[in-house]
């Protein structure tokens, strides 16, 4: 029967390239492993063992086979470093051989259609029961830096960079959040752990744009602070209680570029200003030139779709 090892054999340098990208082995493999278990049924609840009923059918255990990972559209490739975790934790479930992973492009690399980003090599029934899972992960996070490649490429020469959100698909923002860094942009706050941002809520509930900084100072003084401003007014008040950056809400250009000039008029020392709420590409450029530091887009992370990744296994 079909089971989980308590370890997984990791290819050779997997864990080192996975380290350097800033991502966690075991977060990443607690990603694949609940993905492939989603996939063969696997669950205490339901009981189930877990199979790949075609594969287990059509393919003898023993048969050895070559699998191309290849562009299907042109765009951004990241989570590249995913695909020999995918294999190892398959082969684990299986008790059979870790297939070959010979990756061929680098996360952050442009490609075309048809370019084959890598060549799987070993037992077929691994490489058919990872395939989805396999494409599932780096066909979302190709989608991500694709998708943030073309808002760094509008950005460029303004001195804007664009600026992710909380507005992740759960459980999946450290690779999500990755692949934006793979698209050319910019990391915000991991969680709200991290940096502390007073939003209109915190001010209703402290009763001012001031007090509620004050809280904040007092109960976490070593994080960050950022304060979301609607006007110029708002701006000020911000800077002058201590807040080096504020997120400028739904502003128009115009008074956008007014809050820039009179926050950094009143801070009497460098600020961070992001605007944020509504933006798009056909704008961006029109708001960079504000002289805001950067642009949040949740939509990098909500709304981008798939690059077309597939896998054909190659006829021998």
């Amino acid at each position: 029967m079909h089971h989980w090892e308590s370890e997984i054999i990791w290819p050779s340098g997997t864990v080192e390239q996975l380290t350097a990208a800033g991502l966690e082995p075991e977060r990443v493999r607690s990603v694949v492993r609940d993905a492939l278990s989603e996939d063969l049924g696997i669950g205490l609840l339901s009981g189930a063992p877990g199979h790949d009923v075609t594969s287990e059918s059509t393919i003898p255990v023993e048969a050895e086979g070559e699998a191309h990972v290849v562009a299907r559209a042109a765009g951004v490739v990241s989570g590249l470093p995913l695909i020999p975790v995918v294999l190892a934790e398959v082969a684990a479930w299986t008790g059979l051989p870790v297939p070959e992973a010979q990756v061929l492009r680098a996360d952050g690399d442009a490609v075309v259609r048809d370019d084959v980003l890598a060549v799987l090599r070993g037992r077929t029934q691994v490489l058919l029961i990872a395939e989805r899972t396999l494409l599932n992960l780096i066909s979302r996070t190709s989608g991500i830096s694709s998708h943030t490649r073309r808002w760094a490429d509008e950005l460029t020469g303004t001195g804007a960079q664009v600026l992710d959100t909380r507005k992740t698909t759960p459980g999946l923002r450290m690779l999500e959040k990755y692949a934006v860094r793979s698209g050319g942009g910019t990391n915000k706050r991991m969680g709200l752990y991290d940096v502390a941002m007073v939003k209109d809520n915190h001010k209703i509930a402290a009763g001012s744009v001031a007090e509620a900084y004050r809280r904040v100072r007092e109960r976490f003084p070593e994080v960050a602070v950022q304060v979301e401003v609607t006007t110029p007014d708002e701006a000020v008040e911000a800077v002058r209680v201590g807040a080096r950056f504020l997120l400028c809400d739904n502003m128009s250009p115009a008074v956008l570029a007014e809050s820039v000039r009179v926050a950094r008029a009143a801070a009497g020392a460098p600020i961070e200003i992001e605007a944020t709420g509504g933006l798009t590409l056909e704008v961006a450029s029109e708001y960079a030139r504000t002289g805001v530091d950067y642009l949040s887009v949740g939509g990098l992370t909500h709304s981008s779709p798939i690059l077309d990744i597939a896998i054909d296994l190659i006829r021998k």
